[in-house]
């Protein structure tokens, strides 16, 4: 082996185009913030200097559809905003992906607790599951990728959530008929 041949082995990768568009994806995630109700307190913790979720390549949240590519639908969905957030979904850039955080907006709440330690206030408040005025899961309004469990999810759980999705989008096809 020649010197200019050895120079060359550190320098050169090789993977697949796929591969690399998914890694460029991967970390430049824009979510669109949608926090509606105790839930995007702890969404919004993430971004703090505690938690980070800039780390992940997450940490720009968009107010506008438009740029942004990641919904996080952070509590629970009533059925008056269920078509707003399918239109918001609809004006979002292809690929998109959603989170749903928390077990009011995955389930619709929890069912009735006998005893009732540390819950987040929407255990507490009042309960939302059964409710007619409440969706009983995000996922009857639009494709969901990646369930949080909580109430309310701590922010390292949004960010497990955020890991999951990052693994997912890692096997995604991109370049396929």
């Amino acid at each position: 082996m020649g010197l200019m041949e050895r120079s060359l082995d550190a320098n050169i990768v090789t993977t697949t185009l796929d591969a690399a568009i998914n890694w460029c994806r991967k970390g430049s995630l824009w979510p669109m913030t949608f926090g509606l109700a105790c839930c995007a307190i702890e969404m919004i913790a993430t971004v703090s200097s505690r938690y980070d979720i800039d780390r992940f390549g997450a940490g720009v949240f968009r107010a506008s559809p438009r740029q942004s590519d990641l919904m996080i639908v952070a509590g629970r969905v009533s059925q008056k905003m269920g078509p707003v957030l399918r239109q918001v979904y609809d004006q979002m850039v292809e690929p998109k992906w959603v989170i749903s955080m928390g077990v009011c907006a995955s389930t619709g709440g929890m069912p009735e607790p006998r005893y009732v330690i540390s819950m987040g206030s929407c255990a507490t408040s009042g309960n939302h599951y059964n409710s007619y005025s409440v969706v009983q899961g995000v996922d009857q309004i639009v494709p969901v990728d990646v369930y949080v469990p909580g109430c309310p999810p701590r922010p390292e759980a949004l960010l497990d959530g955020l890991i999951k999705l990052q693994q997912k989008m890692m096997s995604e096809k991109v370049l396929v008929k």
